[in-house]
């Protein structure tokens, strides 16, 4: 999870870029936010599809194949 001031920054720079513009070095930076952001989203996305477990009402398990086979690959590593 990104930090909160990290956050803040990502809400900083934006606010700035629609108002008065970035500089190269604050355009570089938002950038990198930004990418570290979607990276950990992405991972925590991945982390919470993998761990879900879908039951029906005659209690079988029905999580689709691709998750089953997410948890199996994560499990090997």
């Amino acid at each position: 999870m990104l930090s909160k001031e990290k956050l803040a920054r990502i809400s900083e720079l934006s606010r700035k870029s629609k108002t008065t513009g970035l500089s190269m070095e604050e355009a570089k930076e938002q950038s990198s936010l930004r990418k570290e952001y979607l990276e950990t989203f992405r991972s925590t996305m991945r982390d919470t599809i993998e761990s879900v477990k879908v039951i029906d009402p005659d209690g079988n398990d029905v999580t689709p194949s691709k998750v089953q086979e997410a948890k199996k690959g994560k499990f090997l590593n």
